[in-house]
């Protein structure tokens, strides 16, 4: 059946939130098929233009639209890996946990480190003289100040103003929002909610 492996391309993607390893056997499989029907696509097109013999027009017509449809498939796929690892730099920062980047392709890793260069010099180039970091409130804030309760031992931390605190774990602390942002999503500290 055309297309039946390229469609388990998208049915992966819609299974799992996360990016999964790269399945190149069944890419190999979906650029196998399509190299089969452009072969005998290519037949075909040649005996209709040697033999004026439009009998096989359509058995190109639908070949020709198993093919289109195995490239949407692909394009689908990567696509959506890219999209995926867009989505996480604004959420985890510019460096990827492991478990992530075991998953991803050269291709897909130097993707994201030209993504992250490409973002970093768009930062600094607006704003004040220090750049304006545009991952740090994903949601416009309410407050400028919030409290939070520390996760895991950290370490010392140096605030904006030259205050350092030390983040110790089940400690809470009410820090300036911009400061703790980075450090939430990466699962150091929570909002505490009073």
């Amino acid at each position: 059946m055309f297309g039946k492996e390229a469609v388990k391309l998208i049915t992966e993607l819609d299974m799992h939130e996360d990016i999964r390893p790269f399945n190149e056997q069944v890419m190999r499989q979906v650029f196998e098929e399509m190299q089969t029907l452009y072969e005998a696509n290519l037949i075909d097109s040649n005996a209709i233009q040697n033999e004026r013999n439009n009998a096989l027009l359509p058995s190109v017509h639908f070949r020709h639209t198993a093919l289109l449809r195995n490239k949407r498939c692909i394009l689908a796929y990567l696509y959506h890996r890219i999209r995926r690892l867009r989505q996480m730099r604004w959420e985890l920062g510019s460096i990827l946990p492991t478990e992530i980047t075991t998953n991803l392709l050269n291709a897909e890793m130097q993707w994201f480190q030209n993504y992250n260069k490409s973002l970093a010099t768009y930062m600094r180039s607006i704003g004040d003289d220090h750049g304006l970091n545009l991952t740090v409130n994903m949601n416009p804030p309410k407050t400028l100040y919030v409290e939070v309760k520390c996760l895991s031992d950290f370490g010392k931390l140096e605030l904006d103003d030259g205050e350092v605190i030390t983040l110790k774990k089940n400690t809470y602390h009410l820090l300036p929002r911009a400061t703790c942002e980075p450090l939430i999503r990466q699962g150091i500290l929570e909002h505490h909610n009073a």
